[in-house]
């Protein structure tokens, strides 16, 4: 390596990292049902209580994003990555699965949404899923610290 080579000294940012984040984001600013964001705070509040969806989405972009849609390429595939893997964690760990009035599954994955949205789900749990869901990332895809 040459005196003048710079070399990277940044990580990429991981689904587990994601999740982290959007945990601390529901730490921080409060966690909300029903909505991606609490419609209580006007559209251009920074950091309105969200859902676990909605903080995933902020802690991908960096500020409010009210769907998915209006991620750049690479942003939305960090949201993507994240989601799926708190959808694996829940599907493992809390699944919540949607039936219909014949008792067949309507979905095989258990819905983020509607997980985030159970009336009796509590913010503590759901900011508990997101940092457990970050560990679970962590022991499938790293080995001491490193990317598989």
């Amino acid at each position: 390596m040459k005196a003048t080579h710079n070399p990277s000294i940044t990580a990429p940012v991981t689904p587990a990292d994601l999740l982290r984040m959007a945990a601390l984001y529901l730490r921080r600013h409060g966690w909300h049902q029903g909505t991606y964001y609490n419609a209580l705070f006007p559209a251009d509040h920074p950091t309105p209580p969200a859902c676990a969806a909605g903080a995933i989405g902020i802690a991908c972009a960096g500020h409010r994003v009210e769907h998915f849609s209006q991620l750049d390429g690479d942003t939305l595939a960090d949201y993507l990555a994240a989601l799926a893997a708190f959808v694996d964690y829940l599907d493992d760990f809390h699944p919540l699965f949607l039936v219909d009035e014949d008792g067949f599954v309507i979905d095989e994955h258990t819905s983020p949404y509607s997980w985030n949205d159970d009336p009796t789900r509590t913010a503590e749990q759901v900011v508990t899923a997101l940092e457990s869901a970050a560990d679970e990332w962590d022991r499938l895809h790293t080995t001491g610290g490193e990317n598989r």
